[in-house]
């Protein structure tokens, strides 16, 4: 039955302090399915073997999750996505479940119907410092996937609330010194970087804060004061509702005379 369906959160996987991060996801998901075994898998195969064999670490792929949720007499689970777009990784996670001796239930990712949207950008704005004179620029990750249409969505929306707030991307369609030129130019005097992220990691070290060709330091070469949120939106209890949403949806997809 879908009450009892396993439940898998399948991350990218990160070396760095993402485990706070996730720990309040799996805090906020435990308490909304209460009855429901929860699992965590990591996508990047790599960052499972460097944990595993550095760091004494237990990561286990998808695969090997849902195999040993089939071993243990599950015959279906939900797979929640945990990424924030439907990009390559979300689509090669979709491809290593498919083969999967348990049946699976895709959570999509954080940013799918225009209600994520809104409720996203909901969050994004409660978030930010509201300092008169100052603007809000989101870095994300960027790609090369046809979903970079998602940050120039996410864009327009969160610009229609606030002309001084802004979205970029580490990698991808966006351009840094365009960005930087289009915040100098509006007048403000400061910037607050926020990683448009789940888990603010490597790319908040390096690229959004980092001391060589980060984004911090090239708005501070225009002059303006820049402070950075070091917190992912991972955190935000209103970015893991969305999540949880979409678990829900999993679940009710699961036809009612299904076995655990």
């Amino acid at each position: 039955m879908s009450h009892c369906t396993p439940i898998v959160l399948a991350a990218f996987g990160t070396t760095s302090r993402a485990m706070d991060t996730y720990s309040h996801i799996d805090m906020a998901v435990k308490a909304a399915f209460p009855e429901h075994l929860v699992r965590w898998a990591y996508t990047s195969r790599m960052v499972c073997s460097h944990m595993n064999t550095k760091r004494r670490a237990n990561m286990k792929t998808p695969q090997q999750v849902l195999d040993e949720l089939k071993g243990q007499g599950h015959s279906w689970a939900v797979v929640q996505s945990l990424h924030l777009i439907w990009g390559h990784e979300f689509f090669r996670l979709v491809d290593s479940v498919k083969e999967s001796a348990v049946r699976t239930s895709m959570g999509l990712p954080l940013l799918t119907s225009p209600e994520d949207y809104r409720a996203a950008a909901a969050a994004i704005l409660s978030n930010r410092p509201m300092e008169n004179g100052g603007a809000t620029v989101l870095v994300g990750h960027g790609t090369d996937h046809p979903a970079w249409s998602a940050y120039p969505a996410l864009a327009e929306i969160l610009h229609s609330n606030d002309a001084n707030i802004y979205v970029a991307t580490v990698e991808g369609e966006s351009d840094m010194a365009k960005t930087v030129d289009a915040v100098a130019r509006s007048g403000v005097k400061k910037v607050h970087l926020m990683p448009l992220m789940l888990v603010a990691g490597v790319h908040l070290q390096e690229d959004i804060a980092g001391e060589e060709d980060s984004w911090k330091q090239a708005f501070e070469k225009a002059g303006l004061a820049v402070t950075v949120d070091g917190y992912g939106m991972g955190k935000a209890p209103a970015i893991i509702d969305i999540f949880i949403s979409h678990i829900r949806d999993a679940l009710a997809i699961i036809p009612d005379k299904a076995f655990s």
